[in-house]
Order: C-alpha cells, then structure tokens, then sequence
C-alpha cells in the first residue's frame, strides 16, 4: 500500500490541484475536439452558402460514416489511453506501453478497412443513410474524396487520445487545430477560389487530416512516460480486447448515433415528403443542427476526456475521494457551459442558421428555428450522461459506462424517433430528442449516486 501511494504522489495525476489538473487537460482537450466539430462545421458553412441546401443536405447524407470514424477513434483512443492509464496508476510500467502501441496501430488498420468498403459500396450506402435522388450526386462526389481521408482522420483522433494519456495535452491539440486551419484555408481556395464545390470541401478536409495525423505519428515516436518499441505496436488479441472493452462505452455511443443518424434521414425522407417542407429541407437542416450539436458536445466530451486520466490514475491508486473531487468539479464545469449553450440555442435560432445559406424558401428558416429550439430543448441537461459514462470506463467499469453511453441513443431516442412520427408526423421527430436528453440524465444521475466511490466518506 505504501508504495502504491509512493507512486500516485510521484505523478502529478495523484499529487497536483485537482482543479489545476481538469483545466490543464481539460482545456486542450476542449480546444481539439472543437477544432475536429470545425472539420464537419467550416465545410458546412462554404457548401451551404456556395452550393446550397442540397449540399447541406448531402453532408448530413455523408454524416454517419464521419461518425463510424469517430467510434473507431474513441473505441481505441479512450480504451487505449484508460488502459495506459489504469496501468501506470497500478504500478504496472511493463504493460503499459503495449496498450498504446496496439491502440493506435490496430485502429489504423480498421481506418483502412472503412475506407476500401466505403468506396467499394458508396452508392449503395447513400441510398441506405436516406438519400433522395437530388440529394446522391452530391453525397456521392463528396463522400468518394472524403473516404481517402479515413485512415489519417481516425489516428490523428486515437493519437490525440494517447498523447494526452502521456501528458501532453497540449500537444494533441496541436494534432487537431494544425489540420482545422489547413483545412479551413483550403476550403476557400478550393470551394471559393476554385469553384470545386463539393469536391473541394472534401479534398480540403482529407488533406487537413492528413497533416493532423502526420503530427500524431511524429509525437507518438517521442512518447515521454514510457518507451515505445516496435514490438508494441504488433496486434495482440488480449490488448486489444482489453482496450476495446474500457473504450466500448464512448465507442458503441458513437455507433449508436450512427444509426439514430441513419434511421432519421429515413424517417425525413418519408415524413417530410408527406409535410409542407419536403425532403431536402428537413435532412438540410438536421444536418445543420447535428453539427451544431457535436460543437457543443464537443465541450462536453472534452470535459470527460479530461476526467479520464484523472479518475483512472487516482481510482487506480485507490484514492477515492480524489477520484470524487475530480468527477464533481467536472460535472460542475460542463453544467455551467451546458446551461450558456441552451440560452444560445433557444435565443438565436434563426441567426446560427443564417450561417450556413439562406435555403432555397421561407420553410427552410421556418423548420430550422422550430427544430433547433424544440429538439434541443434540453441541452441543459447534456453534460452529465457522457461524462457519467466516460467516467465508469474510466475506473475499469466498462459495462456501466456502455450501459450509460447507449441510453440516450438506443434505449430512449431510436424508439421515439420511430414511435414519435408515427402518431405526430414531422413534428413528432422535434420532440423526440428533448424527451431523450431528460430521460438519458435520470439514469446518469440515479447511477452515479449509487458509485461508492463517488460517495462522501463517512469519518
């Protein structure tokens, strides 16, 4: 025990301010996973105002395998960093560096595996994500360059992860925002300059990443904790499964989205054309509002990322009441920016909107306005369910963590996205995302009271 807490004292996970700790990891953390939410966001912007409500739609089309991506980054990312983690906080500096090794080389692999099945099928995927057909030569010319860019955009993602495992927070920022601003000035060269359209926010994009993840590979060669040896990154069954296991919570949540993105577009595509706005306006202006999401979720999730080597370390180390200050003062942070983002929304719907084209009618603002402020009525409430369930996966809890992750997408949402039109039409789909956000806070809340370790001490 007394060279346990020898050791939490020695890093400064287990020593250093609690508060000083969350805004040194959590900052950067903030700042990269917004820059990656501007990837999805500037090109929405330059193909909204220079190509129009189709292209806008089609990116929404395109979303999900951004979003597949994602969840391979986090399933190896977060599982890779918590396992590096849970392992230096336990002493155990032999295995550590095989986790980080097997997470960024394992998630490449899979990168170039999304990429080869999305070329090869991409006509056929784009009629399944909800595509009409003046929506699929758009989705179709953008989707095919930004595939290339699949491998580059998953490990900048799990390489940012894994840097920030090693202490360098800031570092992984640099992985993200180096590639954000490239991207951006290529868009207007591309798209404006140009006048590529679609094809040009896309290439922009891929190249973006690939400068993102040239840096990831650059830094990952560098790792300060421990040292890295080739033999790490050789793929071990037992590695990857444990990864993947501590990882599955913000992974599966990501897959979940997915689908709750697929089964959408097919729910606007049927309910809107039965409506006075169509098809293309609604899967225009969802697709907006998804991305106005992952803007805030992005603050979010980089609050949880910033708890997650916190709580591994000192969970690790059996510092509990550490671990409790960590998750509160977190929890308290992301309630604050949660309740600022809600007044945004709810205040200045028509004004976001107008960022992204005026649309082809007064319905298009009609919609927007309606659906920003009904759906995402309870924003306020948004934080604590990621956070709660990257917190469990963080303490070597995964099965909660993904029980937590999935409710909002799959226990509450799908269903109601289905169930809610049916009764309602079009405007049933409004109100299913703010009866999931309630519900998916209830059962964080209900959890995380029931966590021992987030219990007060009794002295």
């Amino acid at each position: 025990m007394e060279k346990e807490n020898a050791s939490a004292t020695e890093n400064p996970l287990g020593s250093a301010p609690v508060d000083s700790l969350l805004v040194k990891f959590a900052v950067p953390s903030i700042i990269a996973m917004l820059v990656g939410a501007l990837y999805n966001i500037v090109d929405q912007i330059f193909i909204g105002n220079y190509v129009g409500e189709l292209g806008n739609a089609a990116t929404n089309i395109a979303f999900p395998l951004s979003t597949l991506c994602t969840s391979t980054s986090l399933f190896f990312g977060i599982g890779g960093a918590a396992a590096f983690n849970l392992s230096m906080g336990a002493g155990k500096k032999d295995a550590a560096p095989r986790f980080v090794g097997n997470a960024f080389s394992t998630a490449f692999l899979v990168g170039i595996c999304i990429s080869v099945v999305t070329e090869l099928f991409l006509e056929n995927l784009i009629f399944l994500f909800g595509a009409s057909e003046k929506i699929l030569p758009f989705a179709f010319e953008y989707t095919r360059v930004t595939a290339v860019g699949f491998p580059f955009l998953i490990i900048s993602v799990t390489g940012g992860h894994l840097i920030r495992a090693d202490g360098k927070p800031l570092v992984a920022m640099l992985c993200n925002l180096s590639g954000a601003i490239v991207n951006t000035a290529l868009d207007a060269l591309f798209v404006i300059g140009f006048g590529w359209g679609m094809k040009g926010a896309a290439l922009a994009t891929v190249i973006g990443q690939v400068l993102s993840a040239s840096i990831a590979v650059f830094h990952l060669a560098r790792f300060r904790t421990v040292k890295l040896s080739v033999s790490d990154f050789v793929p071990n069954l037992r590695c990857v499964a444990r990864i993947m296991n501590l990882g599955m919570s913000q992974g599966f949540n990501q897959i979940a989205m997915m689908l709750v993105q697929i089964v959408t577009n097919n729910t606007l595509k049927h309910y809107g054309a039965l409506s006075v706005y169509g098809v293309e306006i609604p899967i225009a202006v969802v697709g907006i509002s998804m991305k106005l999401s992952q803007l805030y979720f992005s603050v979010c999730i980089g609050l949880s990322h910033a708890l997650q080597p916190i709580a591994s370390f000192n969970y690790g180390a059996r510092n509990y009441a550490r671990t409790r200050d960590a998750f509160t003062k977190a929890r308290n942070a992301g309630t604050v920016f949660s309740i600022c983002a809600f007044l945004v929304f709810f205040i200045f719907p028509s004004e976001i909107i107008s960022l992204f084209g005026k649309g082809s009618s007064p319905l298009y603002t009609e919609f927007a306005v309606k659906y920003i402020r009904i759906y995402m009525f309870c924003t306020f409430l948004n934080n604590v369910q990621p956070l709660t369930s990257t917190f469990f996966s963080a303490i070597g809890k995964p099965k909660i963590g993904l029980f937590l992750a999935l409710t909002r997408q799959i226990l509450f949402l799908l269903p109601l996205i289905i169930v809610l039109p049916a009764l309602f039409g079009l405007e049933g789909l409004l109100f299913a995302g703010c009866v999931a956000d309630a519900l998916a806070f209830v059962v964080s809340v209900v959890f995380a009271a029931r966590e021992r370790c987030l219990r007060p001490s009794v002295s």
